[in-house]
């Protein structure tokens, strides 16, 4: 009795201690929480007194801010009450406008619309693209920038303003009388069956009430004889955590937990489970991603991984393992905050970059060496860490340097690709489906004699590695040695505007083909033409048409050990995580 009560004498010791130094600590880090506002708010009352210039308020101070949130994390957000509505739109995928997308053209050192959206003010009142805007009711908008232009585009639903614009195609001014409307951007921009009942499905986003535009496409194309379907959440940047959970929900059965949350706070601690029963369990799926699929959409194509739902085929996804709410602030403002991490049905996280809050924010990426394996629910190995990696990898076709200065619109720009489609579009009022359109060599042909008329140039990745390899050389003492080579390297490297355009021919035929096809038939017709071209596309079909493969992508390895695991998330988090969600 004398041993036990000892022991209990030594634990009560024990547990006292510890609670006295975690008061202790607790009083120090509020002292110092107390100690560094005072300090802040003395010294912005000495500079407002005395400095010699009288100070923006708002600049300073909102600069402060934005200073201390750098040191956490890319997500942590302070919108002030005139950059709210874009965290709304952020949220929402809603504004109040004419709908159209806009940007700067160098050349002409103004402000042109580039595409208006399908079924939108701009598109239903006659804008195309091409129109140089010139003013937006009595304001001109000469020489002012995409921001600037797009904030006088903006407005309440249902006001009513004059646009004034210059058409290039007909070389005269026009105006048109616009009424503003709250515009939904599409969350799925295109969905449709293809050749062999393969269906096809676009989500760009994970806006709010996403997931019931999902379940009207897939039911649709079930109708229309979809067998497979292709979920396409390449560049997706994710959204709402809710919606992935819905969206999975219809492919895996009820009572499934998907996502847990785990943060400082008990209340950022959550379990996400499917709550419906789903509209089809067994159709084969493959999920497309990229390095831009993240947060919620690396939820939907990671779940769907883990209970071997789907096949994931693509590169790498982006690596967001962390939760975002948005707090009300005072004076209309509002913080957006990283209040946890989350864990997907095999337990791990997959945030892929540690942010090391001690030096300013300094981040790593974290190292395959130091990652966990997981299992999904048939046994095969996963791992945390590094955001989604695909079942099936494959890299699409990269574009080339000359694609991308051509299509750019940079200060030395000679617009010279915007110029040429804005010909094409002038003298051909319709053109062929957007399924199979491409345009044809003989157009090729002109437009290279365009580019070539025009002056364009372009900085050479060869010439560039090549001029770094000669100053390397020099400083290592090997060039004079090596000169006579480099001489032939450098001649054999030696600029030729027409070679390279040949070269990329087809590539460039794709991105003038892209753009031609979204002028006429929206966003809609430009993915449904991308498909003629996707070879990550173009894979998937092949796996859902071969049943084989497709079963044998999602089981273990071989030489892997088969165990059925039940689709659980066990979180592991260390003693001082526990202790602060008790």
């Amino acid at each position: 009795m004398r041993k036990l009560f000892l022991a209990f004498g030594l634990w009560l010791l024990t547990f006292s201690g510890s609670v006295m130094a975690q008061s202790t600590a607790e009083k120090e880090h509020n002292f110092k929480v107390a100690k560094n506002l005072e300090t802040f708010s003395a010294i912005y009352k000495y500079l407002d007194l005395m400095y010699v210039d009288s100070l923006n308020a708002d600049e300073v101070i909102g600069t402060g801010i934005n200073y201390m949130l750098r040191s956490l994390d890319p997500y942590t957000i302070y919108y002030p009450e005139e950059k709210v509505k874009d965290l709304d739109l952020m949220i929402s995928g809603k504004y109040a406008g004419v709908g159209a997308l806009i940007r700067y053209n160098f050349l002409l050192k103004n402000t042109v619309i580039d595409e208006p959206y399908e079924n939108m003010p701009a598109a239903e009142v006659g804008l195309k693209k091409g129109d140089v805007i010139l003013a937006i009711g009595d304001s001109s908008m000469v020489g002012k920038d995409v921001a600037y232009v797009s904030n006088h585009l903006r407005g309440d639903a249902g006001t009513t303003f004059i646009l004034t614009i210059q058409r290039p195609s007909v070389n005269k001014k026009m105006k048109f009388k616009i009424t503003r409307r709250s515009i939904q951007l599409p969350a799925v921009p295109y969905y449709g069956v293809q050749d062999g009942g393969v269906g096809y499905l676009n989500l760009n986003s994970f806006t709010m009430g996403c997931a019931k535009d999902v379940r009207r496409a897939f039911l649709d194309m079930k109708k229309q004889g979809m067998t497979s379907l292709v979920f396409d959440l390449r560049n997706n940047g994710g959204g709402s955590l809710q919606e992935a959970v819905n969206i999975v929900n219809m492919f895996v059965p009820k009572g499934i937990t998907l996502v847990k949350t785990v943060g400082k706070m008990e209340r950022a601690n959550k379990e996400y489970k499917t709550t419906v029963e789903p509209i089809d369990t067994v159709m084969p799926i493959v999920v497309l991603v990229n390095d831009e699929t993240a947060s919620a959409s690396e939820i939907t194509s990671g779940s769907l991984q883990d209970l071997d739902r789907a096949v994931v085929l693509g590169t790498r996804t982006y690596g967001k393992g962390l939760v975002q709410v948005s707090m009300d602030l005072p004076y209309n403002g509002n913080l957006k905050l990283t209040s946890s991490k989350y864990y997907i049905p095999s337990g791990r996280c997959i945030q892929a970059i540690n942010y090391k809050h001690a030096n300013g924010g300094y981040t790593e990426h974290v190292p395959d060496s130091l990652t966990h394996v997981f299992h999904t629910a048939n046994g095969r190995e996963v791992r945390d860490g590094g955001g989604i990696k695909p079942d099936v990898e494959m890299r699409p076709d990269s574009l080339p340097n000359i694609a991308f200065y051509l299509a750019s619109s940079g200060r030395d720009s000679t617009e010279v690709m915007w110029n040429w489609e804005l010909q094409y579009l002038k003298k051909h009022p319709t053109i062929g489906p957007a399924k199979t359109f491409v345009i044809s060599d003989a157009d090729f042909e002109d437009f290279k004699q365009a580019v070539l008329k025009s002056g364009f140039k372009y900085d050479r990745e060869s010439k560039k590695y090549l001029e770094n390899l000669v100053k390397l050389a020099k400083f290592e003492g090997y060039y004079d040695d090596a000169k006579g080579e480099f001489d032939a390297l450098e001649k054999k490297l030696n600029h030729n505007l027409a070679k390279d355009l040949d070269y990329n021919k087809q590539t460039l035929k794709k991105v003038l083909t892209s753009d031609l096809v979204s002028a006429y038939y929206y966003q809609k017709g430009s993915l449904e033409n991308s498909l003629q071209f996707d070879k990550q596309w173009k894979k998937a079909v092949e796996i859902l048409k071969n049943p084989a493969e497709y079963k044998k992508l999602l089981q273990p390895a071989v030489g892997q050990p088969w165990v059925k695991l039940e689709p659980a998330i066990n979180v592991a988090v260390d003693k001082k995580q526990k202790s602060k969600m008790k």
